[in-house]
C-alpha cells in the first residue's frame, strides 16, 4: 500500500476527531500510524517522501503512513504546531503521539516504525 494523502476531513474520520474531542488525544486507527507533514516547495521532503513510499510498502498491513501538505491543511499543521518540515508524527496505538523534526535515513525511520510496532 502506497502513503495516504490526508484532507481534514480524512484525519477527523481516520485518525483523530478533533472536532468531538479537541483536548483529549482519542486515536481512530486500528494500526500504528505515522504522519508525515510536508511541503510541495520543500527539498528535504522531496528527499523523504519515496523513502515513506518504500516504507508503506514494507509495513503494509502493519503501520499506515499518512501525508498532510501543510499548504493545504494548516489547520491541521496549526494544531500540530508544526514549524519546519518535514516534520513527522509516530502514533502508537495506545499512549500520545511523539514528533521528530527533518528528514532522516531509510535505517532511522525503520528503528522509529519497529520502536512504534513495539508499542
Amino acid at each position: 500500500m502506497a502513503t495516504i494523502n490526508l484532507t481534514k476531513s480524512d484525519f477527523l474520520r481516520r485518525v483523530m476527531d478533533l472536532e468531538s474531542t479537541p483536548n483529549e488525544w482519542k486515536f481512530l486507527g486500528d494500526k500504528p500510524a505515522v504522519i508525515d507533514f510536508f511541503a510541495p516547495w520543500c527539498g528535504p521532503c522531496k528527499m523523504l517522501s519515496p523513502v515513506l513510499e518504500e516504507l508503506a510498502e514494507e509495513y503494509d498491513g502493519k503501520v499506515d503512513i499518512y501525508k498532510v501538505n501543510i499548504d493545504k491543511e494548516e489547520d491541521l499543521a496549526t494544531i500540530f504546531g508544526i514549524r519546519s518540515v518535514p516534520t513527522l508524527i509516530y502514533i502508537p496505538m495506545v499512549g500520545n503521539p511523539r514528533k521528530t523534526m527533518g528528514a532522516m535515513p531509510k535505517a532511522q525511520l525503520k528503528e522509529h516504525l519497529d520502536n512504534l510496532l513495539k508499542g
